[in-house]
């Protein structure tokens, strides 16, 4: 069986160069659509608060011309992806879930689009955020992103008591996910393992954060515990490459276009 990996695309079409044909299934590790507008906006405001600026107040209109660039152009890949395999993917931190997209429209007095919905209508698209299906007999874990404590910890972002709170509840619950999961031959999640291909060496990165770790503890506590066969990430796009831990291959998967193809008996 012939399982096709591919890299945070952010909109890439560069997805059309892949040869997509005669495989199996496609696994995406999350962050498909393009997040120009979303990334720009994120790193200003680190950027100010880094300064001791006011916080930029962007209006409704320039988040919701942020938010369509990544549902339109996530919901053009996998029209495309689909088409030749059936798709899982998780997500990363550019998609919302339908909990966060309704919180949103609500703060900005806008509809939005509920990501989830319209990507589980499609014909050979699923959505596997947390959970574990199996694949012709293979068993795949789908981790949606989460921000770990260690993350929090390494990066130590202003307000850093609320954001390790919340961090340990979201930490709290992929812990419990991944237990759940017990044994998988296919973990897709969407940071790396802390300390594995994860090292922030992109230049247009905040200063402050480069050469520091964004991997996650958890997962790589999972890793060492449960050694599944193959770990398929993303993120940390510079990480790209393999590495193992124990008996597992980790994959960072790079972005736009980088892939791996898995033949798995």
């Amino acid at each position: 069986m012939k399982i096709l990996a591919i890299g945070d695309l952010h909109g890439s079409m560069k997805i059309k160069k892949i040869p997509v044909k005669d495989v199996d299934l496609i696994l995406i590790p999350g962050d498909i659509g393009k997040a120009d507008l979303m990334r720009k906006m994120a790193f200003e405001s680190i950027e100010r608060e880094k300064q001791g600026l006011p916080e930029i107040g962007y209006s409704p209109k320039q988040e919701k011309r942020a938010f369509m660039e990544a549902y339109d152009s996530t919901m053009k890949i996998m029209r495309y992806l689909s088409r030749f395999a059936p798709v899982y993917t998780i997500f990363g931190n550019v998609e919302s879930s339908n909990y966060e997209t309704k919180k949103l429209s609500k703060e900005m007095g806008l509809k939005l689009p509920l990501l989830t919905d319209d990507l589980n209508k499609m014909k050979n698209v699923r959505v596997i955020n947390n959970r574990l299906v199996n694949f012709n007999g293979v068993r795949i874990g789908g981790l949606e992103y989460f921000v770990d404590t260690s993350w929090i910890r390494e990066f130590k972002p202003t307000d850093y008591k609320e954001k390790l709170k919340n961090a340990k509840k979201e930490t709290d619950k992929a812990r419990k996910v991944l237990k759940w999961f017990d044994y998988v031959d296919i973990l897709l999640c969407h940071q790396p393992p802390y300390g594995v291909l994860d090292k922030v060496n992109f230049q247009g990165a905040p200063q402050h954060w480069k050469g520091k770790h964004a991997g996650s503890k958890a997962i790589l506590d999972y890793i060492k515990r449960k050694q599944p066969k193959y770990v398929l990430c993303g993120h940390m796009h510079e990480g790209k490459g393999r590495k193992t831990i124990g008996k597992t291959e980790v994959y960072n998967l790079g972005v736009a276009g980088d892939s791996v193809l898995l033949d798995i008996n």
